[in-house]
């Protein structure tokens, strides 16, 4: 008998071990995606680092608007190329899986540091006239990823950094340093 309740204690341990190992929520290994915002349209692929940490490599266009009395037509658009890095910490995976909320797609809230590069490579615009300056930004951010129906995704976020604009390539004397904020309202779609 006691045999019995031996065999039985060490199956219901090993049955809790193994629940246990299931419970524990990581990062997904890899995502791709694409995510479109009120300024702009990115494509985007995480890659797990850590169990809770990813790598954030995105290549996208931020968009802008110009607009006034010295500017023709009194207004434009804009878009320019942007690549950013961002390492993102998802830190309550474990807190929303432990009470049945969705984790898939890193669907958690994050901290993360982006640095994003925007060259002046070339630009879409409204205008033949419209560039962009160089510029290089550092933000640290906190948001929230969340996703719908297993595909879609929305994220909002928000950081604050430093920059600089690269203006010595222009002719100017010196480069501007700058306190650089960061606005993430995204929707988009995972693969």
């Amino acid at each position: 008998m006691s045999q019995k309740i031996t065999c039985f204690l060490f199956c219901l341990v090993l049955t809790a071990i193994s629940l246990n190992a299931q419970i524990t929520a990581t990062v997904e290994r890899s995502i791709w995606g694409a995510q479109t915002g009120i300024l702009g349209i990115w494509g985007h692929n995480e890659s797990r680092l850590s169990n809770s940490i990813a790598l954030r490599s995105e290549i996208g266009f931020n968009g802008g608007f110009v607009g006034g009395t010295f500017v023709e037509d009194n207004f434009q658009w804009i878009l320019a190329p942007t690549l950013n890095v961002e390492p993102r910490w998802y830190y309550n995976l474990e807190k929303r899986e432990s009470k049945g909320k969705v984790t898939s797609k890193n669907t958690a809230n994050f901290f993360s540091i982006k640095a994003a590069y925007n060259p002046d490579w070339f630009n879409i615009s409204s205008s033949k006239n419209n560039s962009v300056v160089e510029n290089f930004t550092a933000t640290a951010n906190w948001g929230i990823k969340r996703t719908l129906w297993e595909h879609f995704t929305y994220e909002v976020g928000l950081g604050l950094g430093y920059g600089v604009e690269f203006w010595k390539q222009y002719g100017y004397a010196e480069n501007d340093n700058f306190i650089a904020g960061d606005l993430q309202l995204r929707v988009g779609y995972t693969f």
